[in-house]
């Protein structure tokens, strides 16, 4: 007679994922990514706009300031560090700048 050994291991949890606005990418292989969120106020039920700072790691550090990005929650690799870059949905296109607007106040104090 054979014994079966069913090795079921519970199904891993879904990792959450959020998809915000790169707002810092000052520090190395790290972004600091805005996620907004409409909510209902808990009093009044207006719906309001509420947003949370998330601090993901970016290894190849290809996420610019302004980048639309989606990251996912992951095991603690630092102090505030719980997420990773996921993917870059939206990359942020640089406008030139024309010379007469760059060059600010002229001496009449106007522009």
């Amino acid at each position: 007679m054979e014994a079966v050994v069913a090795s079921q291991d519970p199904p891993k949890r879904a990792r959450k994922e959020r998809v915000g606005i790169v707002v810092s990418d000052k520090m190395s292989k790290t972004i600091v990514v805005r996620v907004d969120r409409r909510v209902p106020h808990p009093r009044f039920g207006k719906i309001v706009r509420v947003s949370k700072k998330f601090y993901a790691h970016d290894e190849r550090q290809e996420a610019k300031v302004g980048d639309r990005v989606l990251i996912r929650e992951t095991r603690p690799l630092s102090r505030l560090k719980r997420w990773e870059l996921a993917e870059v949905l939206v990359r942020q296109v640089a406008l030139p700048v024309a010379p007469d607007v760059a060059g600010g106040i002229e001496e009449g104090g106007r522009p």
